[in-house]
């Protein structure tokens, strides 16, 4: 393992704390993923009460610690363990899924981007931004929700039942 391998925060690949096979980092990933889920949720109901300042702040703010967890946590365990090899071995679920679970990820990532660029600022051409904010808001939940549940699946693969 050359210095360029080595993780930033050694203490991310110690033990996991919920019993399985996970390191501490993909634990603590798993837990903020599920926290940010429900924040996720409690946003839309700001949404719903025309709380719009609240619902921006709560969803922007989840959005950029989601960034912060791929860039600490499921970057560097993607690049470690998938990228190598693929796409040689995309035939076998442990690559599968993760593959699926990033690709989600990144869409659900950029299009979250894409959003708090429209909403809280000025930067893009209005040629360049939508008006139905609610079917926006609504594919993007959509879209989170499948990244959620394709990454408690890429837990149950990696950690729980691996190589199986």
């Amino acid at each position: 393992m050359g210095a360029a391998d080595k993780p930033m925060l050694p203490f991310l690949q110690m033990k996991g704390f919920l019993g399985t096979g996970a390191t501490f980092g993909a634990d603590l990933n798993l837990m903020v993923q599920l926290v940010m889920g429900v924040a996720l949720l409690m946003g839309g109901l700001l949404a719903r009460q025309k709380r719009y300042a609240a619902h921006g702040v709560c969803q922007t703010t989840v959005l950029l610690l989601n960034l912060l967890m791929i860039a600490l946590v499921m970057w560097p365990s993607f690049h470690q363990q998938v990228g190598p090899i693929f796409p040689r071995v995309f035939h076998k679920r442990y690559f599968t899924v993760a593959t699926i679970h990033g690709a989600l990820g990144m869409a659900a990532e950029l299009l979250g981007l894409y959003i708090v660029m429209v909403a809280g600022t000025h930067i893009l051409p209005q040629r360049l931004c939508f008006k139905r904010w609610r079917l926006w808001m609504r594919v993007e939940l959509m879209l989170w929700s499948a990244v959620l549940l394709s990454g408690l699946w890429t837990y149950y693969v990696w950690y729980i039942a691996p190589w199986s």
